[in-house]
């Protein structure tokens, strides 16, 4: 096994695990509990980590966090109201039509 990288909070972790095991790499969480030694041990060694089973995977993990952590940027007009929609969203937020062509 071989570690991929630290998250900020469990949740986070978690759910980082969660797409990468959609997508069929295997991963762990571990660290899962440390925060709760956080005095006791530096606060940057008690956050969750994600550790990879197939280190060959490594590569494509990478891309696919980096994909979370930094969604596409889009700018449309809804087709609905006609309201214009900045940033990743697929949806608008005032009547709820769906964007034209999501990625």
């Amino acid at each position: 096994m071989q570690r991929l990288r630290s998250a900020p909070n469990l949740a986070i972790a978690t759910l980082w695990a969660d797409v990468l095991c959609h997508a069929d790499i295997a991963v762990s969480v571990q660290r899962a509990f440390a925060s709760s030694i956080a005095g006791e041990i530096p606060p940057d060694q008690a956050l969750p980590e994600l550790w990879l089973v197939d280190e060959g995977q490594r590569r494509e993990a990478e891309l696919l966090l980096q994909s979370l952590q930094h969604p596409p940027e889009r700018r449309w007009a809804c087709a609905g109201c006609d309201e214009l929609i900045e940033g990743p969203f697929d949806q608008c937020w005032r009547c709820g039509a769906l964007a034209p062509n999501p990625p």
